[in-house]
């Protein structure tokens, strides 16, 4: 029997049962396995990928959708991946029509790298933003944080989703109660017992990711990062927003040296939702 060609091959929703498959992919790429960011992406959003014949996937990705169930405000889509063998050949053109044809009217973000910006950009994605990553072993020196940071507790959770909706600008609720469970350390910058920023540190291969990091001000969001950086071991990992440049040198000036930047692109929308003031870095690029 001959094998199917790849526009025959159909799109389906994947599932965590498919995590495995999606780690294999990106491995195939060249990518870290990523096991447990995958986890969290097929649990609280929407993976889409077409079954290779021959066995594992051709192609992948995943949409998390904020807002309203049924009804979202806004769809990041992330982990555009297709495997090494069939790449070059329009496999990612149609699973990205495909994901636009989905989710109608509701506007998308997407973190572009310079290989796949293109494409998007064919699909009327438009550039709004920069964001650099950054990765190194945090040196502690310099002032003392002046905002009081601590662990957070069960009973910060409303209080995290409130202060969340409010600077992204869309309710993440299905994302952000999961970090209790997903984040090695989730921390609270608070002032006269009011929350004024938290953030989180969830492991990834080596390192620890930084995100979400939601912070009033960057005094704030330098103390939240040197909380997380003074209880782990492992080299810290994340991606800030390039018009906060005081915290990008900061960062740069306590060890985290710079690795790549992606474009922040949106579609159907001219800018993001919220305040970028005072979010400072998501919490994973796939995610929006």
């Amino acid at each position: 029997m001959p094998t199917p060609s790849l526009a025959a091959l159909p799109i389906r929703r994947l599932t965590l049962r498919d995590l495995n498959a999606c780690a294999d992919l990106s491995e195939d790429r060249g990518w870290p396995r990523e096991e447990h960011k995958w986890g969290l992406l097929l649990s609280a959003g929407k993976g889409f990928g077409i079954d290779d014949p021959e066995g594992g996937l051709v192609a992948a990705c995943v949409v998390t959708e904020y807002g309203t169930w049924g009804r979202p405000d806004l769809g990041a889509i992330g982990m555009v991946l297709v495997a090494e063998r069939h790449a070059r050949r329009g496999v990612g053109r149609r699973l990205m029509q495909h994901v636009l044809s989905t989710m109608g009217t509701t506007p998308l973000t997407l973190h572009a790298t310079p290989y796949g910006r293109p494409l998007y950009e064919e699909l009327g994605f438009k550039v709004t933003g920069r964001a650099e990553m950054l990765r190194g072993r945090f040196t502690p020196g310099g002032p003392e944080p002046t905002v009081a940071t601590r662990a957070a507790t069960a009973e910060d959770l409303p209080a995290i989703l409130r202060l969340d909706e409010e600077v992204f600008g869309t309710d993440r609720t299905p994302l952000i109660a999961r970090l209790p469970a997903f984040a090695d350390q989730l921390r609270v910058a608070e002032e006269d017992g009011r929350l004024v920023g938290y953030t989180a540190a969830w492991p990834n291969m080596d390192t620890h990711v930084v995100g979400p990091l939601i912070a009033r001000d960057t005094e704030t969001a330098k103390a939240l990062i040197a909380s997380l950086a003074a209880r782990t071991e492992r080299p810290l990992r994340t991606d800030i927003e390039v018009r906060h440049e005081e915290l990008l040198a900061w960062a740069k000036e306590r060890g985290l040296a710079s690795v790549a930047f992606n474009a922040v692109m949106t579609y159907g929308i001219a800018e993001l939702p919220g305040d970028w003031t005072r979010r400072f870095a998501p919490l994973t690029v796939a995610a929006g």
